[in-house]
């Protein structure tokens, strides 16, 4: 396997870390599944499509979420938006990553 293999495969496992945190912290107020792309892409996080929808599905099934539909100037679309213990876990997690993040740039100063 070469290098650009390896990096490939390990950005993607650090990705995946971040997706769940970087979703919720975007639905603090509600958006649909396009606005929401948009918000993370904007922000330096592009998330597909195919990643986002089962995302946002298994979230809402976890009981983190609420969806409504709701119809507004074109065609109907659902809302997501984190519900209470969508909160509580996006303040959980934001702590956890602050403190890996902490860590982290302690360990590769040297470097």
């Amino acid at each position: 396997m070469g290098d650009t293999d390896a990096f490939g495969k390990l950005e993607l496992e650090l990705r995946r870390g971040v997706v769940v945190l970087a979703t919720l912290s975007q639905l603090r107020a509600p958006r649909y599944g396009y606005e929401l792309r948009q918000a993370l892409a904007d922000k330096g996080l592009p998330i597909e499509e195919g990643t986002l929808y089962p995302l946002l599905r298994r979230l809402e099934t976890q009981g983190l979420l609420k969806s409504e539909w709701k119809i507004e100037d074109g065609p109907p679309r659902r809302y997501y938006s984190l519900n209470a213990d969508g909160r509580k876990l996006l303040k959980k997690l934001t702590e956890s990553w602050q403190g890996m993040n902490d860590a982290m740039g302690r360990l590769l100063e040297g470097d």
